[in-house]
């Protein structure tokens, strides 16, 4: 793009006079002249009255002045743009994320990137954990917010969180009046469980913490999200062990009580090593 010309004339229109104008160009006048009667032959049309102590911009002159520096404008707007979107400050970003993550860790990111990174347009999809690392693979979404486990090619992680499980009851419920329960104190209780394909981490390390104190979780209910975890525990039909984070859910009749040595339990960012989008990298960062 040959926009030489365009600053020239503008420049000259600004000053009205041809020796300030290629001072300020650092140029001298010949070339600022050349370029004008270039312009003026290629628009068909005269821009300047020239005077010799002055130069008067004609009616053509005035309006293509206008023109001109909104034209210059917006091509200093499109480097910036392409620029800042290849940087990684502007742009789209898609983040996946669990009804977990939702409680935990994404507020937080969501709030810090957005305030940094306000040319970011940053997308948020609660999915069902299984269909997260598809998404990813596939670009539907840029990376995942999720319980580890996935050990797919091409596919690359970091770990985000750690946190401690914890028990959900009823409110009603006999043990709901202690503040710490040890695990052996629900055996023999109904459990409400995410599928072992929807978060196999989870159910592993609440499978092992029971085993631990010799007893297998009597398992009524297998769901897909949490909050139907939460909202089985609230009509009183099972007990469930959550992330600490899920504390934060407002269920009237869920009372939550920490668990006497928990198990922790991982949440990690996952996304793949083949995408290049730039505000990827940016949010990498600042994770």
């Amino acid at each position: 793009m040959d926009i030489k010309p365009l600053r020239y004339f503008v420049t000259l229109a600004q000053t009205r006079h041809f020796g300030r104008a290629a001072a300020l160009l650092h140029i001298s006048q010949p070339p600022l002249s050349r370029q004008l009667a270039a312009l003026e032959a290629d628009l068909g049309v005269r821009l300047v009255e020239r005077s010799p102590h002055s130069v008067t911009l004609t009616a053509a002159g005035e309006r293509f002045y206008g023109d001109a520096r909104a034209i210059l404008a917006a091509l200093d707007q499109a480097r910036s743009n392409a620029r800042a979107v290849a940087s990684g400050v502007a742009g789209t970003l898609t983040i996946g994320f669990t009804m977990c993550a939702a409680y935990s860790v994404v507020p937080g990111y969501a709030r810090r990137f957005g305030s940094k990174f306000p040319e970011v347009t940053l997308n948020l999809r609660e999915v069902v954990s299984n269909d997260l690392s598809a998404q990813v693979l596939n670009g539907q979404i840029d990376a995942a917010i999720l319980f580890p486990g996935t050990n797919e090619r091409g596919l690359a992680s970091r770990m985000l969180i750690s946190e401690p499980l914890c028990v959900a009851l009823s409110r009603e419920h006999p043990m709901a009046r202690s503040r710490t329960l040890k695990i052996a104190r629900l055996a023999g209780q109904p459990f409400v469980l995410a599928a072992t394909e929807v978060a196999p981490t989870l159910r592993a390390a609440i499978m092992e913490h029971c085993r631990s104190s010799g007893f297998e979780p009597d398992i009524r209910f297998e769901v897909q999200l949490q909050q139907t975890v939460l909202s089985l525990v609230n009509e009183g039909v099972g007990v469930a062990l959550v992330p600490a984070s899920m504390s934060k859910v407002q269920l009237e009749g869920v009372v939550f009580r920490k668990l006497e040595n928990a198990p922790l339990v991982d949440q990690v960012l996952l996304w793949s090593s083949a995408n290049r989008n730039p505000c990827l990298q940016t949010f990498l960062d600042m994770v």
